[in-house]
């Protein structure tokens, strides 16, 4: 008999869909007036300014080291039922190298129809690699890349931390000259195009950028291989035993992604404003940011743990948390049809309502969305039906190959 599927792995994944989401929302603004920040329109309103806040402070560059983290969970999950239903280790390996290559050919699809910022082939890419090294190493060996990585994201916090307080304890406000802006964030998704066919010409580029960077960055292996050690000590499966660890974590991952995304949150809603000294301030504050966004992504992790754990303690699970769950169940089918929905109503070449939002109305939007998808998924689970895409990309990884003619 099947064990019981987790409930905290799927309400995390569920409360993740909504923040990546957001995120991803953020680059359909392409109406609004870029002369604040390359990252979002200036603020028409208080609630402007606070959304903008608050996706800084606690969103952006923490929500794909969460996913990432339960991606690692799966993978070794993965394994373990395979082998339990009858497979050898080289098959349950075979189908998981199936299963990551099928993920980067639907991050393909999806970065080519809707949009850039997609990172399903990132993990199937890191998925390749790491469980062609780790999946079946040692312990020893896992811990090993576990550290190295965290080691070097360390090394570049204490570095760009250092770098930013030197800037503005020593640089004299006014004497500085920053660089010149990349460019606002909405010319990355081809969200302002009225034709179809040229948003592709800007989605595929900023996807080859975006896969090499979080393929070959160092916060999403390092997540993936620190969420794998995590389901080899059963950690989601037996959070009591862990509760220590996974307490900590929530407490000291957050604060420390909260500590390196605020000096760039702050300086965008002009609280804080050290001297630019060509472009070096910024580029502190988003090394800060981003080598701190594995340890706010851990942290969310552990809060969705407890979250779960302390909501269904006295019994029966509320249904809030089992309709978020019943989303994550179908994270896949919940991402892609986000996508589906609105990239068509957001951008120039469809409806074009991204033109007439601003950060506030389109978070709403983003939340009446992933609302939607809750119920549905809700709905499905009653019915006892899977997600679309799970049922897609299952078929296709465990599919069998025909066997060669020997002698031949």
């Amino acid at each position: 008999m099947a064990a019981p599927r987790l409930l905290a792995p799927d309400f995390a994944r569920g409360g993740m869909l909504l923040l990546i989401l957001l995120s991803n929302t953020a680059f359909f603004l392409y109406a609004g007036d870029y002369t604040r920040s390359d990252n979002y329109p200036d603020p028409t309103s208080v609630a402007d300014s606070v959304t903008q806040f608050l996706m800084l402070a606690l969103l952006d560059v923490r929500v794909y080291p969460l996913f990432a983290f339960l991606v690692g969970y799966g993978i070794v999950q993965t394994l373990t039922r395979r082998m339990a239903a009858g497979a050898t280790q080289d098959e349950a390996a075979a189908t998981i190298r199936s299963r990551n290559r099928w993920l980067f050919a639907f991050g393909f699809v999806h970065a080519a129809l809707l949009l850039s910022t997609e990172v399903l082939a990132a993990y199937g890419l890191i998925g390749l690699v790491l469980c062609a090294l780790f999946l079946r190493g040692s312990e020893r060996r896992l811990r090993a890349g576990i550290l190295t990585g965290v080691g070097l994201l360390a090394l570049v916090f204490a570095a760009a931390a250092a770098a930013l307080a030197l800037i503005t304890v020593l640089s004299p406000a006014g004497e500085a000259v920053a660089l010149t802006d990349g460019g606002a964030r909405y010319l990355l998704s081809g969200a302002a195009e009225e034709n179809y066919l040229v948003s592709v010409l800007f989605r595929l580029p900023t996807w080859v950028v975006l896969l090499f960077i979080n393929g070959f960055g160092v916060v999403l292996p390092t997540a993936i291989l620190i969420g794998m050690w995590a389901a080899r000590h059963r950690v989601l499966e037996e959070p009591e035993r862990h509760r220590t660890l996974i307490r900590r974590v929530a407490v000291i991952g957050t604060a420390l992604g909260l500590a390196g995304a605020l000096p760039g949150a702050l300086k965008h809603v002009g609280a804080f404003d050290p001297a630019p000294y060509y472009g070096l301030s910024d580029t502190a504050m988003t090394l800060t940011a981003w080598t701190s966004g594995l340890a706010g992504g851990l942290g969310y992790v552990a809060l969705f743990v407890l979250l779960s754990g302390f909501l269904t303690r006295r019994g029966r699970p509320p249904v809030v948390v089992t309709s978020v769950a019943a989303l994550g169940k179908r994270s896949l089918s919940g991402y892609l049809s986000h996508s589906i929905v609105l990239v068509p109503v957001l951008s120039a070449w469809g409806l074009g309502l991204g033109a007439h939002l601003t950060s506030f109305t389109m978070a709403l939007f983003a939340l009446g969305l992933w609302l939607v998808t809750v119920v549905v998924a809700a709905l499905m689970e009653r019915g006892g039906r899977r997600g679309p895409f799970e049922v897609l990309l299952r078929r296709l990884s465990l599919r069998k190959r025909p066997r060669q003619l020997s002698g031949r």
